[in-house]
Formats: C-alpha cells, sequence, structure tokens
C-alpha cells in the first residue's frame, strides 16, 4: 500500500523492490569528480558512481514545476483569498495536490490557515479548501498571529534605543548603533494584551553572528497589542534584577550616586562506489538496504519506504522538530522556547555541505529543493551519501589457535540545517546487520545570559557571561512496517526475582528472569528508558512467527543520550510542547496524526494546531499500524569550552533501530570481507573467504578535501527575533 498526506488521494498498490543476495567485495571509495591520474608503478583507481533504477516514481517527491505554477496560478486568482505577493507561503507535499500556509495580514485580527489545492495540473474542477484534517485544535484551524507586523519590529527597536541613548552612554560608552535587540520566543497574550521582551546585547564587529554571546543584563519589556504600531510601547525596563515602569524612572536610578553598574562583557572571537543512486527519483540502493529520499521546506529530508532484504521496515523515517526551551532568571532566558520547523522550517534552512569537512572528500552528493513563499529553491550539495569504516569489526572471536574477524562498514546519508544560532548535523547510518541508526549533533554560537544572579541556572564562563542552560529536544517520526502493516509493541523487562530450584535443595537463590508482554493501548505507550535500561521495546508481527515461535521484529533503542523535557507544564510552551514530554510514544496510524507537531504551534501555545496529547486516546495497539515517535536531544548546561562554540563530540544524541529476532542468523557471514587466522606448531595461517583484494593504487588528490566544490553561502534566518526578511542565499 501507500499513503498519502491527504485522505482524497487514492492508495497506490504494494511496492516490491529486488534486491541482491549478498555482499558486495569491499573496494576502496574514491571521488568521482577527480581527473584520473597513473602513476609509473600502480594504475589509479577507476573512480565511478554505479547508477540505478527505481522500482517506481517517487510519490514522496514534492510538486513539479508545472503543478507548483498552477497552484500558485489558482491562489492568486481567488478573489476570495485575495492574496499578495508576500500573503502566502507555499509548499509542496504531494504529486498530485498542494497545501498552501497562508497568512492573512490584511485583517484586524491576522491568522495563519492552511489549504488544500487541486487536484493539478489547474482544471475546472481545482479547488482551494481550508484543510482542517490535520488539526486537532479545539477553536479551529484558523490560527491567530499576534506578531503579524514584525517587519515594523526593527524600526520600533530603534525608537526604544533612540531614546536610552543616554543610558547607553553611561552603562557601556555606546551609541544606539553599537548594540542590537533580541525578543523572546513566543509573544505572551494574557488579557487580551500581547507582550514581548526584548533583551540588549552588544553588535558583533566581525561576519560572525557572535550577538548571543553578548548580552549586556539590560531587558525591555514591550506592549505591542493591536495593529496602530504607534499605539506600541515599553511598560518596562529591567535591569540588575531591577524592574523600572519608566525610561525616566531608569534614567533617575542610573544617573544616581551609588547606582552599580555592571562591566559590559568582552568580544568573543569566534574505486568504485558500492552504492548507486536514480538521482531523477532519489531512490538508493546499497547492500540489502533500499529507500526513496524526499524533501520539503518545513521538514526537510526524509526517507521513504526503508527496505532490508527486499522487505519493507519503515515506511517513513524523519525529523519532525527540533525545539529548545531555556531557563534563566531574565526574562529573555526564561521566556524562549523555540520550534525551529517554524523559523524558516529544516528544509529552508538547510546548508551546503563542505566537502570534506562534514562528509569524507570522496562522498556523493545530491542536492535538494524545496519550496519557499512562491519560489522553487534549490539547494546545491544539500545531501551526501558515503560509506565508511567505522573503526571496529562487525565481528571477532578468538579461540585457542585461532582468530575469526569481519570487516565493518557503514552507510551514511547525512544533511545540516543551521536553525538560527545552531547547526544540527542529522546523519541516518545504515548498517551491515540490517540496524540504522539515527544520529543528531550540535554545534555553534550558544545562547547565553549576562552572569549577575544567574548562578542557579548556568556556570560563569566568561569574564560577564553565563551560559544559559536549556534542553534541545529533536522528535522523529518512524513510521514502522514490519512484515506487513499489523504490528504489535513487545515489551521485554530484566526482572530481579529470588526463585528456588529443586537441584539447588531448594534453597533461595537472587537472580533474574525476562519479563515478556506487549504494550496493548495508546495511553499506556508514554515510554522512559529507565535508569539501568532494563526494558527493551520492540515492534514485532505476532501474525508471522519464525521458525523457533518468536515474533519477528526491530527494536529501538538509545545509542546516545536521548532526553525529554526537563519542564514540567511549560508556562511558555504550554500544550505546543507536549510530544517532548517522554522519551517515546507509540500511536496507530491515522490519516489525521501525520505530523506529531506543527510549525505554527507557537503562535498559540495554550490550543495548538497540533496537540500530540490527544494522539493518545486509548486505541488499541495490537497488531494495527504502528507509528513510533522518539526524542532525541541534549541537556545543555554551558561550559567554558562551548566558547566560542559548542562542538560536535559531546553535543552528539543518537537512536537505534536493529532487527529483534527478525533474521534467521548473524548476516556478517554474508559478506567475504572477513579472515580467519590459525596457528599450528608455530605457523600461522590465513583463511580468505574471496574478497578481492585492491590492486590500484589512491591518488592522495582524491582524499584532500574540497570546501569551495559547488558550495552555496548561507544566509541564516534569525530566530531571536525572527526576521523571515532574510531568507537563505542559495546561488
Amino acid at each position: 500500500m501507500g499513503r498519502f498526506f491527504l485522505a482524497s488521494l487514492p492508495l497506490l498498490g504494494s511496492l516490491v523492490s529486488g534486491l541482491p543476495g549478498s555482499y558486495a567485495p569491499f573496494q576502496p571509495v574514491s571521488s568521482p569528480r577527480l581527473p584520473l591520474q597513473r602513476r609509473a608503478d600502480n594504475e589509479i583507481c577507476a573512480i565511478t558512481q554505479p547508477t540505478t533504477q527505481a522500482p517506481h516514481k517517487n510519490v514522496w517527491a514534492g510538486l513539479t514545476n508545472r503543478e507548483l505554477s498552477d497552484a500558485i496560478t489558482f491562489l492568486f486568482k481567488d478573489k476570495e483569498l485575495n492574496l499578495t505577493e508576500d500573503g502566502g507561503k507555499l509548499r509542496a507535499r504531494s504529486p498530485v495536490y498542494a497545501r498552501a500556509n497562508l497568512l492573512f495580514g490584511a485583517t484586524e485580527e491576522p491568522y495563519m490557515e492552511e489549504f488544500v489545492v487541486g487536484p493539478l495540473p489547474l482544471s475546472d474542477s481545482t479547488a482551494a479548501h481550508p484543510l482542517s484534517f490535520f488539526s486537532n485544535r479545539q477553536k479551529g484551524s484558523k490560527i491567530r498571529v499576534h506578531d503579524a507586523d514584525f517587519a515594523t519590529d526593527g524600526d520600533l527597536s530603534k525608537a526604544f534605543l533612540a531614546e536610552a541613548a543616554d543610558i547607553l552612554k553611561i552603562l557601556w560608552n555606546v551609541a544606539p548603533d553599537g548594540v542590537q535587540l533580541v525578543s523572546s520566543s513566543p509573544v505572551q497574550v494574557e488579557n487580551g494584551q500581547v507582550t514581548t521582551w526584548y533583551g540588549v546585547e552588544g553588535k558583533p564587529k566581525k561576519m560572525y553572528d557572535t550577538g548571543t554571546l553578548l548580552p549586556l543584563g539590560l531587558y525591555i519589556r514591550a506592549n505591542i497589542t493591536g495593529r496602530d504600531t504607534s499605539k506600541w510601547a515599553v511598560d518596562g525596563w529591567l535591569y540588575n534584577d531591577i524592574l523600572y515602569s519608566s525610561l525616566d524612572e531608569f534614567r533617575k536610578a542610573v544617573t544616581a550616586p551609588g547606582f552599580k553598574t555592571l562591566a559590559p562583557p568582552t568580544l568573543v572571537q569566534p574505486g568504485a562506489k558500492r552504492f548507486s543512486v536514480d538521482v531523477e527519483n532519489k531512490f538508493v540502493s546499497w547492500m540489502d538496504f533500499t529507500f526513496f529520499v524526499s524533501d520539503s521546506r518545513d521538514l526537510g529530508v526524509r526517507l521513504f519506504d526503508i527496505r532490508y532484504k527486499g522487505k519493507r521496515i519503515l515506511y517513513e523515517l524523519g525529523m519532525e522538530e527540533a525545539m529548545a526551551h531555556y531557563a534563566g532568571q531574565d526574562p529573555i532566558q526564561s521566556g524562549a522556547v523555540f520550534l525551529d520547523t517554524y523559523f524558516g522550517g529544516f528544509g529552508g534552512q538547510m546548508v551546503s555541505l563542505v566537502n570534506g569537512y562534514d562528509c569524507p572528500a570522496y562522498s556523493t552528493y545530491l542536492n535538494t529543493t524545496y519550496v519557499d513563499g512562491t519560489t522553487r529553491k534549490v539547494r546545491p550539495n544539500g545531501i551526501c551519501l558515503f560509506e565508511s569504516d567505522p573503526g571496529y569489526p562487525i565481528q571477532r572471536h578468538s579461540g585457542t589457535g585461532y582468530t575469526s574477524i569481519t570487516k565493518n562498514v557503514v552507510f551514511t546519508l547525512r544533511t545540516v540545517t543551521t536553525a538560527g544560532n545552531y547547526d544540527y548535523m542529522t546523519s541516518y547510518d545504515f548498517h551491515l546487520d540490517g540496524a540504522v541508526t539515527i544520529h543528531v549533533r550540535a554545534s555553534g554560537f550558544i545562547q547565553s545570559a549576562f552572569y549577575a544572579n544567574n548562578e542557579e541556572y548556568g556556570f560563569k564562563i566568561h569574564d560577564d557571561l553565563s551560559g544559559s542552560m536549556h534542553d534541545h529536544v529533536i522528535t522523529f517520526k518512524a513510521d514502522f512496517d514490519i512484515m506487513g502493516e499489523k504490528n504489535s509493541l513487545q515489551k521485554v523487562e530484566f526482572v530481579p526475582t529470588t526463585e528456588t530450584y529443586h537441584w539447588n535443595g531448594n534453597k533461595p537463590r537472587n537472580t533474574m528472569k525476562a519479563k515478556k508482554s506487549f504494550i496493548t493501548n495508546e495511553d499506556d505507550a508514554k515510554i522512559n528508558f529507565e535508569t539501568n535500561s532494563p526494558s527493551i521495546y520492540a515492534v514485532v508481527n505476532k501474525d508471522e512467527l519464525n521458525k523457533f515461535g518468536e515474533a519477528p521484529g526491530y527494536r529501538i533503542h538509545p545509542a546516545a543520550g536521548v532526553i525529554h523535557l526537563t519542564v514540567k507544564d511549560s508556562s511558555v510552551g504550554g500544550k505546543a510542547l507536549n510530544v517532548a514530554n517522554h522519551h517515546l510514544y507509540a500511536t496507530k496510524f491515522k490519516d489525521t496524526e501525520v505530523r506529531g507537531s506543527s510549525p505554527y504551534n507557537l503562535l498559540d501555545v495554550e490550543d495548538p494546531l497540533v496537540d500530540f496529547a490527544k494522539f493518545q486516546d486509548s486505541e488499541s495497539l495490537e497488531q494495527e499500524d504502528l507509528v513510533l515517535w522518539f526524542n532525541l536531544g541534549m541537556h545543555h548546561i554551558p561550559h567554558t569550552g562551548d566558547l566560542p562554540n559548542t562542538v560536535f563530540s559531546t553535543a552528539h544524541t543518537a537512536m537505534l533501530i536493529e532487527p529483534f529476532n527478525y533474521l534467521a542468523g548473524s548476516p556478517h557471514r554474508a559478506t567475504k570481507q572477513m579472515v580467519q587466522l590459525t596457528s599450528k606448531n608455530g605457523t600461522t595461517a590465513i583463511t580468505r573467504y574471496g574478497a578481492t583484494p585492491a590492486n590500484c593504487a589512491v591518488s592522495s588528490s582524491q582524499l584532500n578535501p574540497k570546501p569551495d566544490e559547488n558550495w552555496s553561502s548561507t544566509i541564516a534566518i534569525r530566530k531571536n527575533p525572527y526576521d523571515g526578511s532574510q531568507p537563505d542565499h542559495i546561488g
């Protein structure tokens, strides 16, 4: 079967693909871009990139140029919508229909609403209808936008600073143009009043976006209620944890004898490849794995129809949301929650990968495309594909007189998204044993705080700087299909017990047992991985028992620190963050529950477009079409090593999905890349299993980084304050 994001679309038939039954011999990988050279003694390895043909068109790809043009044309012709050039945000979701996120900004109360347009190509039957199908919001699919006039925000902030020019001179000896404002997210709405906080930070003097490292400890509270910006006003100035109700009151305090001034922070100065690709359909084949790649503005890169040995294991795998929840004693840190799909989307903020740095120099690269507003954009080198040796064998054992060992190799698909001050590197690793590991690493400039009175929220990490503690929670969706769509969620617990055995004289013996059970409904499928990891969770098929009577499936468990939100019932994020309250969830697949969050959840945190808590509604999980939602992430309390940048090596989180009673035996025996060493009478013998050794030389130039190759510069979309007028620059 096939699933679409709209219920009105017909279902596809089964998708079938053939796969090789054994692994090919290992060959050194090399770059397809460099000219061939010859050495005097050895022939240079041939540089080739195999191609493949997808078993069918990529049904998860975005709209064609014609379909996109038709959808935009129709929307702008619709007189009821009354769109202007900057009035609609469009993104492609289906080859037949388009989903359009429209900002209705000409009304007294601006709002965002999603529409579906189709069928396409354009015809007399084409229509646009509000798309409330995916929203479980109580107030309907229209969601109020309280900061629709953010474009004027910059002018107002300049005015705020200009009025305080004398204070800036006294405190930091700077003019208003020497500082900048950052705003809290989301805005606060209470009793009809819309309030936002601004933090004053130093303006970087270099090209680097180091503003988040330069907080000055001054915060401005503004009332931004209504569309008449002339009525917006500052109603509070916070400095050294003292709130002044007016600028005159603050000025009087600053100029009074004995006023405590705080020093400003100092600027911190920052051979042939064994995988094949159908580029047109973005279909990839490696060893016993095949899958399709899809990309979009909101969700970036996702994988569909992942098959191992010809059988689908995952229908869909991809990132849903990346959120950051901060804490601190000031109104910026304590009021900061970010949902990165709102601030440009994963696809909209994806960057060109730097050859030899983000990925090995021999990698294969694919461009990504996405729709932003009315424009289709192409990101060169947005995806890299490569094989690598992980540095450890897949199997080994040494016994008396012998050692057997098998070489390991991992195939990786990698992307990088720059979400404001952080870069997220997402890697999907495919293993010879049928496992898939999902890695996320974070690097960039931390969001910091002024050091004063912040001891309980972080460490002092520079002269006048505190690192703001925060949670990064990155949500993924994994739609499993294990030997069909009807699956169950098995739980196996390691349980301590005291047992008596007749062969032991019925004396008590402290030991442990495996307690096997199934999680049978959604209410019980809100899971946290416990201390000491005593429980195993696996998606299995109870109708397809293996020859030993066990249910085959795939286990899911942390491979590197996973977290959920620390804050309970967040006062800032409200119900918009409900998907981040546990490590793992299981739900029954529904056409109305295709997203665990929404880019627009921050617009109304108490009644968000998608409230994930409503997904858990007591439905059965016994032999149903199961979807797992899991959270990766890091509890981050910055330390001195985070300056100038957090590093990927420590800011790392990962989840492993691996076969569980699924295979007939260890798959390492299918590869020729193993040897057995035996020793007898002081003589060592080696047994090889048909692997063909490399007999050509590798040009050293093939291993050198090529950082400027097909690279496109990027202007990061600021999210603090959010500035959607600064789109990616795509070369």
